[in-house]
């Protein structure tokens, strides 16, 4: 498995990160957001692998709860488990601040991100109709939550 850099997302970091996001989304959040979460004191962080920046998360910590609110591979990076890590690395941390649940949405379209958020435990809680912007109207975000207060035999009984 290829070993990722992490560190926190400064404010110089921004303008390539948002590169990263155009690249990937087609309703990519806007520079603005980005600056927003810095501002406001969300854990963001990059991930690189040598000195080229290949993803990014961004988490929003409330009481014992991380509301994951962006998580992104470069698309030329894509297919590689790059997600996976990342996702391991937004768990760990959320773990090391004792939360008990990261909660998080994802376009009812998008099969293979809801595939590896079910392959790391991860369950439906609900549907939230129209959340996201579409090509034609809106799309509905299935809400999806990890319950990290239950133990190993929990989460395998469900």
């Amino acid at each position: 498995m290829t070993e990722l850099n992490i560190r926190e997302m400064q404010h110089a970091d921004v303008g390539q990160v948002w590169s990263i996001e155009k690249q990937a989304n087609r309703f990519p959040w806007s520079r603005g957001n980005f600056e927003d979460c810095l501002r406001t004191g969300y854990r963001t962080f990059l991930y690189s692998l040598d000195s080229e920046l290949i993803g990014y998360s961004v988490v929003q910590s409330i009481l014992d709860e991380i509301h994951l609110l962006n998580i992104c591979v470069c698309p030329a990076h894509q297919g590689k488990g790059l997600g996976r890590q990342i996702l391991s690395h937004v768990i760990d941390t959320a773990l090391q601040q004792n939360v008990t649940i990261i909660l998080l949405e994802v376009r009812a379209s998008n099969v293979r991100a809801q595939r590896l958020y079910f392959s790391t435990g991860f369950n439906e809680m609900s549907v939230r109709k129209g959340y996201y912007p579409a090509e034609q109207g809106r799309e509905d975000a299935l809400l999806m939550g990890l319950d990290l207060g239950m133990t190993e035999f929990e989460q395998y009984l469900l």
